[in-house]
């Protein structure tokens, strides 16, 4: 059941419900994407209220499936954090070149202060760098209006439109009114248009050139009447900010002159123009990277900016604004130390990680909950990067490593991570076989656990826990060429595991363990939902 009444017309709604629901009166026809914290919850709070949604295996394979939605002229969303769209940023690149017959809006959270992510980079870049435009809420009832503004804008300029998030709007909750405006659904067809979806260079110089033309025509719609906000009150002082900043720099500065960015690509040049001539004193506020202070400099605007070795880094809030407007640049209080994660008191892979530290083994790790265990007091993992990157960085290190430390090696990866990236590791440790052989153990709790317990196609269930089709680790090992295969319970047979590891560390062949033992927090649900697919599938009998 949803947590609100979709039907209410005011409510209390965090930043991804209320999406989740402008979404539903946008007549989104498909939504689809991989779930990453913090934007998980809108797929299933959208399949929740009655819209359709599905988990993707990877974000490049949800963004192929909307956009492909929206060649056939449907209304379409694609959704993920930061980091998924550097896997999905191969279809965005073009997509902005191709255009859409219908919509497709990504929507994309960002995460100040790495809050469950590896890195903080910011969005915005990848909208300048792909000429994609893009809107930023800062509270819900701004997400909920921007979604309707975005497919609108997507519709008008034949383009797809992101929608930036960031941790605090997406968690954060603040009433929302609903609109009366409803989006008309749209009806999907399908018309050839060659020279504009087939990228090959003789069609794609000239959709280049068509993308600038839309860019320009969108700046000055922006600067006219974009969703962008001048709020005149002292003229010695004004701030230009967007997304979460605005609500910090309203408390920090209640005197300032404030421009408020809602569209924040393309820049609303003009309108950047307009406020500047108005104040004495001009300042930025944004998280992240200085990426409005350096699009408004280079116009040629003196603008004063954050003291970026103390201030890029993290969240902004009241006090950090109140510091950059008096150019504090002393060291911040350093914070209080909390208590540090660590993996569930009986969650399965502390087995797993148990057997291989007491093999000594060098272990290429992976993303997800198990990342963990690299911290004391297993300390049981040596690097981990980027999703499916285990597999890689363990060959790598088996290819070079003398033969003693290289037999060593045992890459580390997740069910669903294997599933969103790791297969073609596999493929890779079959064709470029390192002559020691290589190790790869898949943890398979039977769920997406680090994200809040999503499916994936090896759990046999859709995104609604309804039955779909299981992906076969081990026969998809066997097609890649790997010689041998086995399955273990880490917490049921832990001799069995160990006895297994250490002869395929012994072995120069390639091996593939899959340690399989569902999420303790899981379980419950998990049963549950398989009980009721069984149930349902005798009854239809």
């Amino acid at each position: 059941m949803p947590s609100f009444d979709p039907s209410a017309k005011k409510m209390l709604l965090s930043g991804n419900e209320a999406i989740s629901l402008s979404m539903l009166h946008c007549n989104v026809q498909i939504a689809t994407g991989y779930p990453g914290t913090p934007s998980s919850e809108i797929l299933e709070t959208y399949s929740e209220i009655g819209g359709y949604a599905q988990w993707a295996p990877n974000e490049k394979v949800a963004a192929e499936v909307a956009l492909g939605a929206a060649f056939g002229h449907a209304r379409s969303v694609v959704t993920m954090k930061h980091v998924g769209l550097n896997v999905a940023s191969d279809v965005l690149y073009t997509a902005t070149y191709s255009g859409v017959q219908g919509s497709m809006v990504w929507i994309v959270a960002d995460d100040p202060g790495q809050a469950s992510s590896q890195n903080e980079q910011d969005t915005r870049n990848h909208a300048k760098a792909a000429v994609c435009p893009m809107f930023e809420p800062s509270n819900s009832q701004e997400a909920y209006d921007m979604v309707r503004l975005a497919f609108q804008t997507s519709e008008r300029f034949g383009i797809p439109v992101i929608l930036r998030m960031t941790t605090r709007v997406d968690h954060s909750k603040s009433i929302v009114q609903v609109s009366d405006e409803k989006l008309e659904a749209l009806k999907p067809h399908f018309v050839r248009d060659i020279a504009s979806r087939v990228m090959v260079p003789g069609y794609s110089k000239p959709a280049a050139k068509r993308l600038r033309a839309k860019m320009e025509e969108m700046a000055a719609w922006n600067s006219a009447e974009g969703p962008n906000r001048m709020e005149m009150r002292s003229t010695d002082l004004g701030i230009i900010t967007s997304g979460i900043s605005y609500h910090h720099v309203r408390e920090a500065a209640p005197e300032a002159s404030v421009l408020k960015i809602g569209m924040s690509y393309p820049l609303p040049v003009n309108l950047i123009r307009e406020f500047a001539a108005k104040v004495g004193r001009l300042v930025v506020i944004e998280e992240n990277d200085p990426w409005l202070f350096e699009g408004i400099s280079a116009l040629g605007i003196k603008v004063e900016g954050k003291y970026d070795p103390i201030y890029r880094f993290g969240e902004l809030d009241v006090n950090r604004v109140r510091r950059i407007l008096a150019k504090d640049q002393s060291p911040e209080p350093v914070p209080v130390k909390g208590r540090p994660p660590a993996l569930c008191q009986g969650c399965p892979h502390r087995e797993s990680f148990a057997v291989l530290n007491e093999l000594n083994c060098i272990v290429s790790g992976d993303i997800g909950c198990y990342t963990l265990a690299a911290l004391p007091p297993l300390s049981a993992m040596d690097m981990m990067i980027d999703m499916g990157a285990a597999i890689g960085m363990g060959l790598g290190l088996r290819h070079v490593l003398p033969r003693e430390e290289a037999k060593r090696v045992v890459s580390v990866i997740g069910d669903s991570t294997f599933i969103h990236s790791g297969i073609t590791g596999l493929v890779e440790m079959g064709y470029n076989r390192p002559s020691t052989g290589h190790v790869v153990i898949i943890l398979d709790n039977s769920i997406t656990a680090m994200t809040g317990q999503q499916e994936h196609p090896g759990t046999g269930r859709k995104l609604d826990h309804s039955p779909a089709y299981k992906v076969n680790y081990g026969e998809i090992a066997k097609a890649a060429g790997i010689e041998n295969v086995f399955e273990v319970n880490p917490v049921k047979e832990y001799d069995k595991m160990k006895a297994l590891v250490k002869e395929a560390l012994e072995k120069d062949e390639l091996t593939l363990i899959i340690a399989k033992s569902p999420c303790i927090l899981a379980l419950k649900s998990i049963l549950a939902w398989d009980k009721a697919n069984r149930e349902k599938a005798g009854d239809q009998k």
